[in-house]
């Protein structure tokens, strides 16, 4: 089986910009969140806001999932995103050992300002930066050694230099033209409502250098706040272990 280079992530922390990037490389079979699929939209999903109306896709779960990875890694090498929350169940040793890992962290008010923009009822079990930090110790007690771990500041702030030193990290050639695309459609990124939390990302034309901005977490309802409250740590304990921009 071919290798398997995963990006752990949390929701809206630019890694679906991330994995478009990788996309244009063309040197590797990209997946978009294929665990988180079946969390949402599976035969049994498993998503803290289920009702009696959401997806429900016959066949489809964590098993088959992994089963589909496992199928596209013999044919070729990998690269998906995805966030650990969804795979919490399952990820005991034997199943961590198929992946080359790497993290991908952000600063929690921007993403859960970004969430409430888009979900205002969204549980706190749908964050996912305790889980990240979680999977993350416990790689780092299997390995001997933080996997290699980006900040989506440093990323969006230098964007050339943090990718090609993640993939350094991860043992994968630096494509410099990756960082380029045309705007359009991302039909591949879209299981979830279409891509309606895309758009940014179809106007975009690559992974550009930007200024770093503050943002409010007091627009936000109670629930939210002390969702920020209770992740706030995990970011900055897994913060310290980032890659670096050169000084």
């Amino acid at each position: 089986m071919n290798t398997i280079t995963v990006l752990w992530a949390v929701p809206r922390s630019t890694s679906t910009a991330f994995e478009w990037m990788m996309r244009q490389r063309g040197d590797l079979n990209c997946l978009h969140e294929p665990f988180g699929e079946a969390w949402y939209q599976g035969e049994e999903p498993l998503w803290p806001r289920l009702d009696e109306n959401s997806v429900r896709t016959p066949g489809l779960t964590i098993e088959s999932v992994w089963q589909d990875i496992q199928t596209h890694a013999d044919n070729g090498p990998v690269f998906s995103k995805d966030f650990p929350h969804y795979i919490k169940h399952v990820w005991d040793n034997d199943f961590l050992a198929h992946f080359s890992h790497s993290f991908l962290i952000r600063d929690p008010a921007k993403t859960i300002t970004s969430m409430y923009k888009r979900w205002p009822d969204f549980h706190a079990d749908e964050v996912g930066f305790i889980e990240q930090r979680e999977l993350f110790d416990k790689l780092c007690d299997l390995n001997g050694s933080a996997p290699p771990l980006i900040d989506s500041d440093d990323l969006l702030e230098s964007p050339h230099t943090m990718v090609e030193a993640w993939c350094k990290a991860v043992g994968l050639p630096f494509m410099e033209s990756a960082l380029s695309w045309e705007p359009g459609a991302r039909d591949e990124v879209s299981w979830w409502d279409g891509g309606s939390f895309h758009e940014n990302l179809r106007n975009s034309t690559g992974l550009m250098p930007q200024e770093r901005r503050y943002v409010d977490i007091d627009n936000v309802s109670d629930q939210a706040k002390r969702v920020y409250e209770s992740v706030l740590p995990h970011y900055e304990y897994m913060h310290q272990h980032r890659l670096k921009t050169p000084t």
